[in-house]
């Protein structure tokens, strides 16, 4: 006997309310401390103290890493509560014969939450938000000093096509969710696309672990509530249509319902794609350049009239000056260190802004000189000191990542 299923059924056997209680409250407190959480800092940081004994400091955001302690306590409270109220639920309502009302919505809810989420990491990649190209700064970044999500970013962000095909899936799982009727293969592919995202997550230690192994059971849960998928592909049995439950039976709503997904859809992608285009226009590769964009190496470094030579023991003298973001810059002396830089160039005066801290960047400090795009010189001051620097600029396009391209026949691998 099938625990969950969308086979409507008039009376649930005691296992499967008791399934349903759990799952369902676990899943609407998980959603809620999600999003409101922060409104009980203090009860869970006092919980995180007294229980586990927390005694460093940590932030409720966690700057980013959808893993960080504040995220592991929200779900210690989720479970414990979880235990509670679906056992005082058990209690009070054990009488109830079936929750198919609920049981609709929950899968509506879970639907809703999967799509949008899908949605959301799809875009990203098909128009490469998510996983950038390597900038020029991490292409002169020897490969001992990537982290391992950093590995996977740079490996994701090389190929604009890998990402379109990851996002087009997920998006795909999501399409198919939107109908009842094929809610199903949506799950699946759900399961599959957010399976290897998840090893992925682990393997490389990239901080959305949680997020990601939740969202794989939700897909598993409307998946499994599905029996005849499994009937038909892994046990070889013929198998009747569903008596689905409906809470409204009236033809016209479900006419009314069909259009109001069809053109909300509609205008919802219409809307993501237009805004996810437009940011990957002013941000993503396609970009407009910044006026000396490009990986300049200093060949002749003069400071206060002295030329430093080039050695790798000097913590001052400049390697490289990289510009490659608008009104930014980042230069890596000798000891492969990278200091960042407002950067901000005026093409009538030939001046530059060039400082460490933005409050400070109020004056010109910089002349440069162009003459050709393979040359530049600028002369100013960084830090009361004088400085007179000489630059040839290094070709990126001709580095193995960016040169090798594709080839369908190879007669050896290329692997360097």
């Amino acid at each position: 006997m099938k625990l969950l299923t969308q086979d409507y059924k008039e009376h649930w056997s005691t296992a499967s309310k008791v399934l349903f209680r759990v799952v369902s409250t676990y899943f609407l407190l998980y959603t809620f401390f999600t999003i409101f959480g922060v409104l009980f800092e203090t009860t869970f940081r006092a919980i995180g103290t007294s229980i586990f004994k927390i005694d460093y400091q940590y932030t409720v955001s966690g700057k980013g890493s959808g893993d960080h302690t504040y995220a592991y306590l929200t779900l210690f409270v989720s479970v414990v509560f979880t235990v509670i109220l679906a056992s005082i639920w058990s209690v009070l309502d054990r009488k109830r014969k079936s929750y198919n009302m609920f049981f609709y919505w929950f899968l509506v809810f879970l639907r809703v939450a999967l799509i949008a989420s899908m949605f959301l990491y799809g875009f990203v990649k098909i128009f490469k938000l998510q996983f950038p190209a390597a900038s020029l700064t991490r292409l002169l970044d020897p490969l001992s000093d990537f982290s391992p999500m950093g590995l996977a970013w740079t490996y994701m962000g090389f190929s604009k096509g890998f990402n379109v095909f990851v996002g087009f899936m997920e998006v795909l799982g999501a399409l198919f969710l939107i109908p009842r009727r094929t809610q199903t293969i949506g799950s699946f592919i759900i399961i599959g696309v957010m399976t290897q995202v998840a090893m992925m997550n682990f393997c490389y230690d990239i901080p959305v672990k949680l997020f990601s192994i939740h969202l794989i059971v939700m897909a598993f849960i409307i998946f499994i509530t599905d029996h005849r998928f499994i009937d038909v592909f892994i046990k070889n049995k013929a198998v009747e249509k569903y008596m689905y439950f409906k809470p409204i039976e009236n033809p016209d709503y479900h006419k009314i319902v069909f259009w109001i997904k069809s053109v909300g859809l509609f205008f919802l992608i219409a809307f993501i794609s237009f805004n996810f285009y437009t940011t990957e226009s002013h941000r993503g590769e396609a970009r407009k350049k910044p006026l000396l964009y490009g990986i300049w190496e200093a060949s002749t470094f003069i400071k206060n009239g002295d030329t430093l030579q080039p050695l790798i023991t000097d913590t001052y003298r400049w390697r490289y000056l990289i510009a490659d973001l608008k009104d930014k810059a980042t230069v890596k002396t000798m000891d492969d260190l990278k200091h960042q830089y407002v950067f901000r160039t005026d093409s009538t005066t030939q001046k530059i802004k060039m400082y460490k801290d933005e409050a400070d960047a109020l004056d010109f400090n910089f002349n440069y000189k162009n003459p050709n795009p393979e040359s530049l010189e600028l002369n100013g001051i960084v830090e009361k000191d004088t400085l007179q620097i000489y630059f040839s600029k290094i070709d990126h396009e001709k580095f193995n990542l960016n040169s090798r391209g594709f080839h369908w026949i190879n007669e050896r691998p290329y692997n360097k």
